[in-house]
């Protein structure tokens, strides 16, 4: 299957190419943001061009276990000249886990005029497709924040309890051994993140990676993942979903998959996953 081919097939609103990317790369209407797990990636070399949006010191509140505010929000989009017209084209390592966190936040303050890379940090440079060490100066924009929404998107410990009730489906975005109690993080990573391991009662376990291609970290094709989806965990696109993880980082992945790449009709990210949950008195958990 072609680049053109497979980016069409899928939702080219949101998903663009590598070539797409590297075509615009001065386009100033366009700015190219990376998102990583590792923030020594980003001086070490990045796409020409590109600011660093970093997960835990710009997107995430420095006391409270939440997201920044509006008014922090714009002060991060201005001092990287990102203006209330602007593309931003988020991509990253891991296959795009934080490219897509970033894309849910700035999805909680209406930003949508966002788009993902296909295949991240990694297509990229399999491609041998230019890289900088230089960090670029923009011009501070003069963007305005909507007032952050979390009611459609977002879901919270209170509302996953409900939704547990009422029998609806969630996804459990985490490796087997973290569905099953065996770990409480990913296998390769320290051991740690909850008191009890386990899964909320009803989930399905469908591992986040499942929706990449590994040799290039692309997204697979819309059949492939409505296989996945919806013929082996039955979900249906008007069902309202929530998915979790960790922390929300890998969740956000799936969450990206489900509305954008699937369309479906209502899913939300738990973004406070198996941290909160396994740490909860009261909250029955399955293995």
């Amino acid at each position: 299957m072609s680049e053109e081919n497979k980016t069409t097939e899928l939702d080219s609103n949101v998903l663009v190419s590598t070539q797409w990317v590297s075509e615009n790369l001065n386009n100033p209407k366009v700015r190219i943001v990376e998102s990583n797990e590792d923030p020594l990636l980003y001086p070490s070399g990045h796409i020409p061009g590109a600011v660093q949006i970093d997960w835990t010191e710009d997107l995430n509140d420095q006391l409270v276990r939440d997201y920044i505010g509006k008014k922090d929000f714009e002060k991060l989009l201005r001092k990287n000249g990102i203006a209330n017209d602007t593309t931003v084209v988020f991509y990253g390592d891991k296959n795009n886990w934080w490219a897509c966190y970033a894309f849910w936040v700035f999805q909680l303050f209406g930003f949508n005029n966002v788009k993902v890379m296909d295949g991240g940090r990694l297509k990229w440079e399999k491609e041998n497709r230019e890289i900088t060490k230089e960090a670029p100066k923009y011009p501070e924009s003069d963007y305005k924040a909507n007032n952050r929404d979390d009611s459609s998107i977002r879901a919270f410990r209170d509302e996953v309890l409900l939704h547990l009730k009422k029998g609806m489906p969630m996804v459990d975005v985490r490796s087997p051994e973290e569905f099953s109690g065996e770990r409480m993080h990913m296998p390769d990573y320290p051991n740690e993140g909850a008191l009890r391991g386990g899964h909320i009662p009803g989930a399905s376990n469908v591992p986040w990676a499942r929706a990449i291609n590994p040799e290039d970290g692309t997204f697979k094709s819309i059949e492939e993942l409505e296989k996945i989806y919806q013929g082996e965990i039955g979900l249906d696109k008007s069902d309202e979903v929530i998915a979790y993880c960790r922390i929300g980082e890998r969740s956000s992945h799936t969450w990206f998959v489900l509305k954008y790449l699937l369309g479906f009709e209502n899913v939300k990210n738990y973004d406070g996953s198996w941290t909160e949950w396994g740490n909860s008195v009261g909250l029955p958990v399955q293995r």
